[in-house]
Protein backbone atom coordinates (compact mmCIF):
# COMPACT_ATOMS: atom_id res chain seq x y z
CA UNK A 1 0.00 0.00 0.00
CA UNK A 2 2.95 2.29 0.67
CA UNK A 3 3.99 2.07 -3.00
CA UNK A 4 0.48 2.95 -4.23
CA UNK A 5 0.74 6.29 -2.44
CA UNK A 6 3.58 7.21 -4.79
CA UNK A 7 1.30 6.64 -7.79
CA UNK A 8 -1.02 9.29 -6.39
CA UNK A 9 1.95 11.69 -6.19
CA UNK A 10 2.52 11.43 -9.95
CA UNK A 11 1.59 14.91 -11.18
CA UNK A 12 1.54 13.91 -14.87
CA UNK A 13 -0.84 11.02 -14.19
CA UNK A 14 -3.15 13.27 -12.18
CA UNK A 15 -3.18 15.98 -14.88
CA UNK A 16 -3.83 13.47 -17.69
CA UNK A 17 -6.65 11.86 -15.70
CA UNK A 18 -8.11 15.28 -14.91
CA UNK A 19 -8.07 16.24 -18.60
CA UNK A 20 -9.90 13.02 -19.45
CA UNK A 21 -12.52 13.60 -16.76
CA UNK A 22 -13.03 17.24 -17.76
CA UNK A 23 -13.56 16.15 -21.37
CA UNK A 24 -15.95 13.40 -20.32
CA UNK A 25 -18.03 15.69 -18.10
CA UNK A 26 -18.07 18.42 -20.76
CA UNK A 27 -19.91 15.95 -23.01
CA UNK A 28 -22.95 16.47 -20.78
CA UNK A 29 -22.77 20.22 -21.42
CA UNK A 30 -22.29 19.76 -25.16
CA UNK A 31 -25.24 17.36 -25.31
CA UNK A 32 -27.37 19.83 -23.35
CA UNK A 33 -26.40 22.67 -25.71
CA UNK A 34 -27.39 20.54 -28.71
CA UNK A 35 -30.62 18.96 -27.44
CA UNK A 36 -31.67 21.08 -24.42
CA UNK A 37 -31.82 17.88 -22.35
CA UNK A 38 -29.47 16.59 -19.67
CA UNK A 39 -28.20 13.13 -20.58
CA UNK A 40 -25.79 11.65 -18.04
CA UNK A 41 -25.48 8.49 -20.14
CA UNK A 42 -22.95 10.33 -22.32
CA UNK A 43 -20.54 10.01 -19.38
CA UNK A 44 -20.13 6.30 -20.08
CA UNK A 45 -20.70 6.17 -23.84
CA UNK A 46 -17.98 6.16 -26.47
CA UNK A 47 -17.57 8.95 -28.98
CA UNK A 48 -18.91 12.45 -28.62
CA UNK A 49 -17.51 15.93 -28.22
CA UNK A 50 -14.73 16.38 -27.17
CA UNK A 51 -12.65 13.22 -27.37
CA UNK A 52 -11.62 12.29 -23.85
CA UNK A 53 -9.05 9.85 -25.23
CA UNK A 54 -7.39 12.72 -27.11
CA UNK A 55 -7.51 14.95 -24.03
CA UNK A 56 -5.88 12.24 -21.93
CA UNK A 57 -3.01 11.42 -24.28
CA UNK A 58 -2.21 15.01 -25.21
CA UNK A 59 -2.21 16.04 -21.54
CA UNK A 60 0.09 13.09 -20.89
CA UNK A 61 2.48 14.05 -23.70
CA UNK A 62 2.40 17.73 -22.73
CA UNK A 63 3.05 16.91 -19.08
CA UNK A 64 5.96 14.66 -20.01
CA UNK A 65 7.41 17.37 -22.25
CA UNK A 66 7.07 19.99 -19.52
CA UNK A 67 8.56 17.75 -16.84
CA UNK A 68 11.25 15.68 -18.55
CA UNK A 69 11.98 17.88 -21.54
CA UNK A 70 10.70 18.39 -25.06
CA UNK A 71 13.75 16.63 -26.49
CA UNK A 72 13.48 13.58 -24.23
CA UNK A 73 12.85 10.00 -25.28
CA UNK A 74 9.89 9.92 -22.89
CA UNK A 75 8.24 12.87 -24.68
CA UNK A 76 8.83 11.21 -28.05
CA UNK A 77 7.23 7.98 -26.80
CA UNK A 78 4.24 9.81 -25.30
CA UNK A 79 3.75 11.79 -28.51
CA UNK A 80 3.83 8.69 -30.71
CA UNK A 81 1.41 6.99 -28.32
CA UNK A 82 -0.90 10.03 -28.51
CA UNK A 83 -0.78 10.05 -32.31
CA UNK A 84 -1.73 6.37 -32.47
CA UNK A 85 -4.62 6.79 -30.03
CA UNK A 86 -5.98 9.83 -31.87
CA UNK A 87 -5.63 8.18 -35.27
CA UNK A 88 -7.52 5.16 -33.94
CA UNK A 89 -10.26 7.35 -32.44
CA UNK A 90 -10.84 9.31 -35.66
CA UNK A 91 -9.97 6.61 -38.17
CA UNK A 92 -10.46 2.98 -37.28
CA UNK A 93 -13.19 3.42 -34.67
CA UNK A 94 -15.04 5.96 -36.84
CA UNK A 95 -15.00 3.51 -39.76
CA UNK A 96 -16.27 0.71 -37.51
CA UNK A 97 -19.16 2.95 -36.45
CA UNK A 98 -20.08 3.62 -40.09
CA UNK A 99 -20.01 -0.12 -40.80
CA UNK A 100 -22.27 -0.74 -37.79
CA UNK A 101 -24.74 1.86 -39.08
CA UNK A 102 -24.89 0.16 -42.49
CA UNK A 103 -25.27 -3.31 -40.97
CA UNK A 104 -28.08 -2.06 -38.72
CA UNK A 105 -29.83 -0.58 -41.76
CA UNK A 106 -29.50 -3.89 -43.63
CA UNK A 107 -30.95 -5.81 -40.69
CA UNK A 108 -33.82 -3.30 -40.37
CA UNK A 109 -34.69 -3.66 -44.03
CA UNK A 110 -34.44 -7.46 -44.05
CA UNK A 111 -36.64 -7.91 -41.00
CA UNK A 112 -39.15 -5.09 -41.46
CA UNK A 113 -41.94 -7.42 -42.58
CA UNK A 114 -42.54 -8.76 -39.09
CA UNK A 115 -39.81 -11.41 -39.11
CA UNK A 116 -38.01 -11.85 -35.83
CA UNK A 117 -34.38 -10.92 -35.32
CA UNK A 118 -33.26 -11.50 -31.78
CA UNK A 119 -29.78 -9.97 -31.78
CA UNK A 120 -28.96 -6.55 -30.32
CA UNK A 121 -28.26 -3.70 -32.68
CA UNK A 122 -24.61 -2.81 -33.19
CA UNK A 123 -23.28 0.28 -31.46
CA UNK A 124 -22.89 2.97 -34.11
CA UNK A 125 -21.16 5.77 -32.24
CA UNK A 126 -17.72 4.27 -31.65
CA UNK A 127 -15.24 6.87 -32.77
CA UNK A 128 -14.80 10.59 -33.17
CA UNK A 129 -14.84 13.08 -35.97
CA UNK A 130 -11.51 14.78 -36.63
CA UNK A 131 -12.93 17.97 -35.07
CA UNK A 132 -13.81 16.12 -31.84
CA UNK A 133 -10.26 14.74 -31.71
CA UNK A 134 -8.75 18.20 -32.29
CA UNK A 135 -10.92 19.72 -29.56
CA UNK A 136 -9.99 16.94 -27.15
CA UNK A 137 -6.32 17.49 -27.96
CA UNK A 138 -6.61 21.23 -27.39
CA UNK A 139 -8.31 20.57 -24.06
CA UNK A 140 -5.53 18.18 -23.02
CA UNK A 141 -2.80 20.69 -23.86
CA UNK A 142 -4.71 23.46 -22.07
CA UNK A 143 -5.24 21.42 -18.89
CA UNK A 144 -1.58 20.36 -18.77
CA UNK A 145 -0.40 23.93 -19.43
CA UNK A 146 -2.67 25.38 -16.76
CA UNK A 147 -1.55 22.75 -14.24
CA UNK A 148 2.10 23.46 -15.05
CA UNK A 149 1.67 27.22 -14.64
CA UNK A 150 -0.11 26.68 -11.31
CA UNK A 151 2.85 24.81 -9.83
Amino acid sequence: MHEFRHVLDNQILIVATAACLIAQFSKVLVHFAQYQKVNVRVLVETGGMPSSHSALVTALATGVGQTVGWDSIEFAMATIFAAIVMYDAAGVRQAAGKQARILNQIVDELFQEGKQFNEDRLKELLGHTPFQVIMGSALGVAVASLANSAT
